[in-house]
C-alpha cells in the first residue's frame, strides 16, 4: 500500500470540539470542519466567529451550511450490513483502522481490506471518495478565502456626476445610478460620457489593490469594471483592455461577457445579485466574484496598468421598463484581521 493512501487520519473524519465522528459536518471558510450544532450553538450573530482550529476571525459570522459529501459518506461508512468481526458497529470499525502509529495504521487498513467491507463501503472506496470531496470543496474553500481577502481592501466609491451620461440618473448620495432621464439635460463637460451610457467613480487607484461591490439584483442588462482614466467618452470604441476598458457585461438577464478580445461568454446560475470587484495594481489583476456565492466570475490576468484607474458602471437601457433597477454600490462586509 503506497504512502499517500496511508494518509487518512482519525482527525479527518472527528470534530475538533467533541472529538466524536460528525454529526452533520459544515465546512468554516478557512477550510476546518465540525459538527454543526458544536459551532452554532450558544453564539451571537452580531460577533465575530473564530475558527476552534486556526482561530482565524470572521464577521458578519459565516452562514454554515451541512457539507452534504462528507454528510453522505458518513451515512454509507455507518450503514450494515456489518460483518461479524467487527460487532456491527461502524464506529468500531473506524477507531480500529485509525488505531496506532501512522506504519500500524496503515498495516490497519490493509489488514481491514482483507477482513472486511465497511458497510456497502469498502475502505478502498472509502479513500476514493474522501479523495473526491478534497478535489471538489479545496478549490471552492480557497476561492472562499481569496474572496475574504480582497474585502480587507475595500474603498468608499461614489458616483461622478460629472462623468455620467446625460440619460443617466445619478441618486443624491452618489451610490446608485440608472437608466433613463427622459430629459438628458446635464451641462457639457469634457468628461462626461456621451456614447456609452456610462459612469466612472470619482475615486481612481494608480497603485496598491482595492475592492468595491455592486448590487445588480432586478437587472437585466449591466456594465461593471474598472477603466483608465482617458478612455473615449465620445466616441465609439471596443470595451476591452486596448481600448482601456476591463469589465463584465450582461445582455438579456442571463447572457453573461467577460469583455477580453474576444468576449468570453460565461455560464452563471440565475439569481446573481451582488458583484465584487477587485484590482491589484501593481500584479495586473481584475476579478469578479459572485458575493453571496463567493464564487469567481470571471477574471483579467497579467494587465499592464499604466494611468489612474476608476471602477466603472453602466445601468443599460430601460427597455421600456424591463431594467429599471439601479446599480447599487453598497458597503462591504469586512472580515477583521
Amino acid at each position: 500500500m503506497s504512502t499517500a493512501s496511508c494518509l487518512l487520519s482519525e482527525d479527518q473524519f472527528r470534530c475538533f470540539i467533541c472529538r466524536n465522528v460528525f454529526t452533520d459536518p459544515v465546512s468554516t471558510p478557512c477550510g476546518h470542519n465540525f459538527c454543526k450544532n458544536c459551532v452554532t450553538e450558544n453564539v451571537c450573530d452580531d460577533v465575530p466567529f473564530q475558527c476552534p482550529v486556526c482561530e482565524k476571525m470572521f464577521f458578519p459570522r459565516p452562514e454554515l451550511e451541512v457539507n452534504t459529501l462528507i454528510a453522505e459518506l458518513l451515512d454509507e461508512f455507518r450503514s450494515p450490513p456489518l460483518t461479524e468481526e467487527t460487532g456491527g458497529n461502524a464506529k468500531g470499525i473506524m477507531e480500529d483502522i485509525w488505531s496506532g502509529s501512522p506504519a500500524k495504521r496503515c498495516q490497519n487498513l490493509t489488514s481491514g481490506r482483507k477482513r472486511t467491507a465497511v458497510g456497502p463501503l469498502s475502505v478502498a472506496q472509502l479513500e476514493q471518495i474522501f479523495t473526491e470531496v478534497m478535489k471538489k470543496e479545496t478549490p471552492r474553500l480557497l476561492i472562499r478565502a481569496e474572496l475574504m481577502r480582497a474585502k480587507r481592501y475595500a474603498v468608499d466609491v461614489t458616483l461622478d456626476p460629472d462623468t455620467v451620461h446625460p440619460k443617466l440618473i445619478l441618486s443624491d448620495d452618489g451610490k446608485q445610478v440608472s437608466c433613463c432621464n427622459p430629459t438628458g439635460n446635464l451641462p457639457h463637460d469634457p468628461n462626461r460620457f456621451r456614447f456609452f451610457k456610462f459612469v466612472l467613480g470619482e475615486q481612481s487607484f494608480s497603485s496598491g489593490r482595492f475592492y468595491f461591490e455592486v448590487q445588480v439584483k432586478g437587472k437585466t442588462n449591466w456594465t461593471i469594471g474598472v477603466a483608465k482614466e482617458s478612455v473615449s467618452r465620445t466616441h465609439p470604441v471596443r470595451l476591452i483592455p486596448l481600448s482601456g476598458f476591463w469589465s463584465l457585461t450582461v445582455r438579456n438577464q442571463n447572457e453573461f461577457f467577460g469583455l477580453s478580445s474576444p468576449p468570453v461568454p460565461l455560464s452563471l446560475e440565475s439569481g446573481l445579485e451582488k458583484v465584487g470587484v477587485f484590482v491589484d495594481y501593481e500584479e495586473g489583476l481584475v476579478f469578479f466574484y459572485d458575493v453571496d456565492a463567493a464564487a469567481l466570475i470571471f477574471s483579467f490576468t497579467g494587465c499592464f496598468f499604466t494611468e489612474r484607474l476608476h471602477p466603472l458602471f453602466g445601468p443599460g437601457h430601460n427597455n421600456d421598463g424591463t431594467n429599471g433597477a439601479p446599480l447599487i454600490i453598497t458597503p462591504v462586509s469586512v472580515v477583521p484581521q
